[in-house]
């Protein structure tokens, strides 16, 4: 008697290698535009078990990412370079179209934003509404010293935040800014430094913080996991 063939088709084991792979390994661009401090950033998410950790100029390599960590240390107008590189695209089209995580980073939760004074021609990704503007001189009648550095305190957690999942209020973080975010109804958490200031920004799954958390102790590591896990 003639054998029937089998109706099911052997598995591709490569293919389902690979894709348990991605699952247990997501890729994570670092984006470097020469503003970072990609060194530490990196080093922190490779602490958390991070093993696929790519620092990439190429919206090729963004687009492919399972998450995007843009760093940023220094001036706005280090920004432009997204823009000149085609990242600015590669990122917009990544979070809108296929709702990759993003998180920005101190310049990087700027850029966020519609643009900022310290660099007027350079624009931001627009994705939040308003500007970044720098700590006034002068605050209820004292002088107030800018940059803003050193640890100050989370407040106002927003309960429903995915990237301050467990971070308490009162928590302290690392912060090294002149410039700031304002607060709105994207703000997850404030931070009182010459007034409030968004210290996290958080919609959907794209996310912000002012603060350093690569330098913010347990607090910092916590964020980060929590970027990691989503």
């Amino acid at each position: 008697m003639e054998k029937t063939a089998s109706r099911h088709r052997k598995p591709n084991s490569c293919a389902t290698v690979r894709r348990t792979y991605a699952l247990l390994n997501p890729m994570i661009a670092v984006i470097d535009y020469k503003a970072g401090n990609l060194t530490s950033v990196v080093k922190a998410l490779r602490y958390l078990e991070a093993s696929d950790v790519v620092v990439t100029q190429s919206p090729e390599e963004v687009l492919r990412a399972d998450k995007i960590v843009l760093p940023g240390v220094g001036h706005f107008q280090a920004c432009q370079l997204l823009e000149e590189l085609g990242l600015t695209q590669a990122v917009r089209e990544a979070v809108a179209s296929d709702g990759t995580p993003f998180l920005g980073i101190c310049v990087g939760l700027q850029w966020l934003y519609e643009g900022s004074t310290e660099a007027e021609g350079t624009a931001g990704l627009r994705h939040f509404g308003g500007r970044c503007e720098r700590f006034p001189a002068v605050f209820e009648g004292a002088e107030l010293k800018s940059p803003h550095v050193g640890w100050n305190s989370l407040e106002e957690v927003r309960g429903d935040s995915k990237l301050l999942r467990g971070v308490e209020p009162g928590s302290f973080v690392y912060y090294t800014h002149s410039w700031r975010a304002p607060v709105s109804e994207d703000t997850a958490a404030k931070t009182m430094y010459g007034g409030a200031f968004t210290a996290a920004v958080e919609r959907g799954n794209v996310m912000g913080v002012q603060f350093h958390p690569e330098k913010s102790a347990e607090t910092g590591l916590r964020v980060l996991k929590n970027f990691l896990e989503l």
